[in-house]
């Protein structure tokens, strides 16, 4: 089974996060749970479950919580819970994230590079351990096996995943939309008892990506350009391409394009370069990792496009001919979070200049 790393990005299977929070006061109520799985209220007790159907239930919010990586890591620093957080894998690199948020997640212990070793996770006295991706022994590059749930419970740690990356792969129909990350959202806020910030998060999401949806939105399908995310940071020589089971098949489907992979079942396979030539794409995002500033930004993005402007396989391509890059950054486009809903609006920008405010 292959995994997907980005700087504390991963992309498997296993488990998520689907709150259902409880009605409070010290009584038995039913859950209050979304159409969409996630909790609706913050008061606790609040009980999610995984991909399996399994139930944890948190008497009360959290208070000591270590993330696998970034993408958790980010939703929690947004929701205002990031006093909670006492450790994380995969760190976001310097200027990786925006604003405040850089100078918070900087100060944030580092239990790991890649993934927490499993005795300093099942030691490090938290009471929530966050997984974006499904722990696996292999990914740890000899850094021992992932613990057992029995183990987590030994050691006082629930343990939760985060339904829109661990389940993408498996997920039963194309992710056309922002529901699985806002459920996240929703989510987390339950059982950080921060639900008043994930509701404003959430509605700050649908408003931007509404209004793009009216401007853009009826827009027919075969009027739509298509459009090729271009991983260039997971090398030139097999391009790894985004399916449609990962969150960037829906950004770019709500921005009014063509996923030109969207018949990929899955969230990114390898393919060979005559499969990216076949599609000839209208518009080509140039994927990077954030480099830690704007001017090593930019630079990335012109090595990229210098490469696709040279290299024998691509030069030809439309969208090259026509110089129709986009420089948007890989983190808001293919990791769940709310800067997606700012990625769709970025994007339809560029492709219906003059209808997108």
């Amino acid at each position: 089974m292959r995994s997907r790393v980005w700087g504390g990005t991963a992309a498997v299977v296993l488990g998520c996060l689907v709150a259902a929070g409880c009605g409070g006061g010290g009584k038995d109520t039913a859950d209050t749970v979304g159409k969409d799985g996630s909790a609706v209220s913050g008061a606790h007790p609040a009980t999610v479950t995984d991909c399996m159907g399994a139930k944890t239930t948190f008497s009360a919010a959290s208070k000591k919580i270590v993330t696998s990586n970034a993408s958790s890591l980010e939703l929690l620093l947004r929701l205002g819970a990031g006093d909670k957080v006492i450790g994380t894998g995969f760190p976001p690199g310097r200027g990786a994230l925006p604003g405040e948020l850089d100078g918070q997640a900087q100060k944030v212990k580092v239990l790991s590079r890649s993934v927490i070793p499993k005795e300093k996770l099942l030691g490090s006295g938290a009471d929530l351990y966050i997984d974006t991706f499904a722990s696996m022994g292999s990914m740890g590059g000899g850094m021992g096996d992932a613990p057992t749930e029995e183990e987590f419970k030994a050691a006082g740690i629930k343990h939760i995943y985060l339904k829109s990356t661990a389940c993408a792969a498996t997920g039963k129909s194309p992710v056309t939309d922002l529901s699985a990350v806002e459920a996240d959202i929703t989510s987390l806020g339950a059982v950080t008892g921060t639900s008043a910030k994930a509701k404003e998060l959430v509605a700050g999401m649908k408003e931007k990506v509404d209004a793009v949806q009216k401007a853009v939105g009826g827009t027919a399908e075969s009027k739509r350009p298509t459009y090729f995310f271009f991983d260039y940071d997971a090398g030139t020589k097999q391009p790894s391409v985004t399916c449609n089971r990962q969150v960037a098949n829906a950004v770019i489907t709500l921005a009014g394009a063509r996923n030109v992979f969207a018949d990929c079942n899955g969230d990114y396979k390898q393919v060979d370069w005559e499969k990216v030539i076949a599609k000839n794409p209208d518009w080509i995002q140039l994927g990077l990792r954030n480099r830690g500033g704007e001017a090593a930004n930019e630079k990335a993005f012109d090595d990229a496009e210098k490469w696709l402007k040279s290299n024998a396989a691509t030069k030809g391509l439309k969208a090259v001919k026509e110089g129709h890059f986009l420089h948007i950054g890989s983190e808001q486009t293919t990791i769940a979070g709310v800067r997606n809903a700012d990625t769709v609006k970025e994007i339809a920008k560029t492709l219906y200049p003059g209808k997108v405010g």
